[in-house]
This record gives C-alpha cells, structure tokens and sequence, in this order.
C-alpha cells in the first residue's frame, strides 16, 4: 500500500493532467455542428442518414493535457452513413463522399488551415486558439458481418451490434469493390469500458448531480472521473514522457487502456487502481508461440498488438515502458516527503509532477526543506507496492468468452 501522502499527490496529478469542462464542451459543440452540416438539405449524404460521434479519449473520458502548448487535442471521431453498406461502394467512393462534405463545411465555416487526408480519416483543424483538430472516420454499419464473424469463431457476439466498417487507403482493396473493410467498434468498446468501470461511474455522477440539485441524466459523463480512469491519465503521460523523441516506439494508447481495464479491480481510490493495474497488466498479454496477442474486448479477432512482430522495438519499448513505471511509482510510494515523491515521477511526468505538489498547498515544509532522512523513508517503505520482477502467465482477459 501507498503511503497516504504518496495517496494524495496521486490524486493531484490526475487532476493536473484532466483536461478542462471548457475542452469538452468545445469538442461536442464541433462534431455536434458537422452533424447538423451533414443533415442540412443540401448535404450528399443526408439521404444516407449520417450519425457523428466521438470516439478514443474524449468519448472514454481518458484524454490528458498536451506536454507543451504547440501539441493539439486529437480529437478523434467517426461518420458512420447509415444507410449504406460495404456491398454499396468501395471504401475509397465512401472516403471521398465524407470527405466532399468535410470540406464544404471547411469552407463555410471559413477555417484556415487546410482540410487534411488521413490514412483512415480527414482531418479537420480548427484555430490555433482552439488547439485541437477532429480526425473524421468515414464508416458504413458491420454488425451483420461482425457477428458472422464471430459466431464463426466461436465468441461472444454482444458488441456486434454496434460494429462499424472503415477506410483505410494504404490497403490494397481500397478500390475495389469488397466486403473485406477494416473493422471497428468504438461504441462497443467504450460500452466494454463503462462496465470495466463499475458500478462506481453511476455511484459519482448521482453524487455530483445530488451536489448541484440537478438530475443524473444532466450531468455530462465528462464531468465524472472514476480510478480506473485518473489511473490510465496517469500512465498514459508517463508514457508521453518517457518516449518523447520515440513517438514512434510508444506503447499505444489503446494498449494501456485496454490491458489497464482487465486488470482493474473496483479499487475506489486512485492510487489502489493504479498499483493494481501495474502489478498485473501484462498478464492480459497472451501469447501464440512467439506472437503477442492484445485482443480487442469488443472484436477478439482483432490484436492490437498486430505490429510487434513487424516492429519488434514496439513490443520491447511496451515492457521497457511498463517495468519503469513500477520502478517509478513503487518508488513513489514508499515515499512520506512531497520533494521525494515530486522527484520520483518528474524525469517522465515534466511540469505536471510539481504542478500537481502545488495543487495540494502548504504542507508541513517539505517542499522547502532537503529530501527527507533516510529513516523517514525507510519508515514509509514497509508499506510500498511491490511488483512481480518476473513476467506472468497470461489469464484469459475478462469481457468475452
């Protein structure tokens, strides 16, 4: 266990690095107007009756401040026509019917800089003042398909219904007309997620609504953070920290949320969820001769850790990544003095390590004073989280059969 000062500065950090109401709000009012853009009469794909959504860390509740103000909020989205099919069109014929309407809606709103196409989605960047962009991901409905599939393969198929066919032009069927499109579930996932949660995600949002004498239903999800959450904030800037200038070997943030959520226990207070998640994340791994399998919760089919084996950095910078994170925070929570604590965490945290001292006040000096005798962190060491040295086993993951 945590020393409780090592407990509070952990709640601290989460808070330094939640983003702000403003930022959500900013983010529902911009896809919430390209929906109404998509559903004006003169829209091309009103008649397929369009439906915009968030999805990634906004739509989880996950998403972080940037390390620095030149970096923007992704904020990651998807246009699903629902009225089409992949036996209507090529993806191809799909990506460039959103993204004519992308840009007319670019133009209208007299943006400057210029509409973007991804390899999946267009990207759409707002005002520098603004600091963020939307990542549009064209989509048809799969859930057909997807519980075919997974029938097939003997699992579970509850998500299906949600399931959604997107582009992706470095394939090379992207032309051709084909029911072999990439696949996703973002609201699926996100449902998987709420239930990894807990009960404790409806237990804060009734508290917050009995705080401001307002119904459950007008509290915004934003506004409520569980552990299992705050934890992800957490190792996901620590992740941010360590590979700045190895973007490219960084463990995905799918990959923390998804291995975090299995290992997650219902613990109630930040720093419980955090140490669990650490000390048993990797278990989730599963392993197929010399393959490692991260398997989406929503689509076992799919393995997030798909690019190991072709980027074997990736799969080694992942435990690299995570066996200094137990050094660090198992460090972090041996420890009673906030300078020690600050200096545990601040070569891969940055700022957000003493921003997050400060947000608790005046303490009884010790950010003023040396670090902290060693007999005072030997007294607080009894009680430290300690982490397996050794890799585990891989349970089966929980959330599908």
């Amino acid at each position: 266990m945590p020393t409780k000062t090592a407990e509070d500065y952990l709640a601290a950090l989460a808070d330094e690095l939640a983003i702000s109401d403003i930022r959500y709000e900013q983010a529902n009012k911009s896809y919430a107007s390209l929906g109404d853009w998509l559903h004006r009469p003169a829209s091309k794909v009103l008649q397929f009756d369009p439906e915009i959504y968030v999805q990634g860390s906004f739509r989880l509740g996950t998403a972080i401040r940037p390390l620095n103000e030149e970096e923007e909020y992704d904020v990651d989205s998807v246009c699903v026509l629902r009225l089409l099919s992949t036996s209507h069109l090529t993806q191809w014929q799909l990506k460039h019917l959103v993204g004519d309407e992308i840009t007319a809606y670019h133009r209208s709103q007299s943006m400057v800089k210029s509409v973007e196409e991804g390899n999946r989605c267009w990207v759409l960047p707002y005002a520098n003042e603004a600091q963020f962009h939307m990542d549009i991901v064209p989509a048809v409905p799969n859930s057909s398909r997807q519980k075919a599939l997974l029938e097939t393969a003997g699992y579970d198929t509850r998500w299906a219904e949600t399931a959604i066919a997107i582009t992706d032009r470095r394939l090379p069927n992207y032309n051709e007309q084909t029911n072999q499109w990439p696949r996703s579930n973002p609201k699926g996932y996100a449902e998987w997620f709420r239930l990894r949660m807990g009960p404790i995600f409806e237990q804060r949002r009734k508290f917050v609504a009995e705080a401001i004498q307002a119904s459950v239903e007008d509290i915004p999800e934003y506004r409520v953070r569980t552990p299992l959450q705050s934890a992800i904030m957490i190792l996901k800037r620590h992740r941010d920290g360590m590979f700045v200038g190895r973007y490219d070997e960084r463990p995905i943030s799918v990959i923390i949320t998804t291995l975090a959520s299995h290992a997650y226990n219902g613990e109630e207070r930040i720093a419980d969820a955090l140490y669990t998640i650490l000390e048993g994340m990797d278990r989730y791994i599963e392993r197929n001769g010399n393959v490692r399998i991260i398997r989406n919760p929503t689509d076992p089919l799919e393995n997030f850790a798909d690019k190991w084996p072709l980027y074997p950095e990736r799969e080694k910078a992942f435990f690299e990544w995570l066996a200094q994170a137990r050094r660090d925070f198992e460090y972090l929570g041996q420890q009673v003095d906030r300078r020690r604590i600050v200096e545990a965490v601040k070569p891969h945290m940055g700022v957000a390590a003493e921003r997050a001292a400060t947000r608790l006040g005046p303490s009884s000096g010790s950010m003023l004073r040396p670090a902290a005798s060693a007999a005072i962190i030997g007294a607080g060491a009894a009680s430290a989280p300690a982490f397996p040295s050794t890799r585990r086993e891989p349970t089966s993951p929980k959330g599908f059969a």
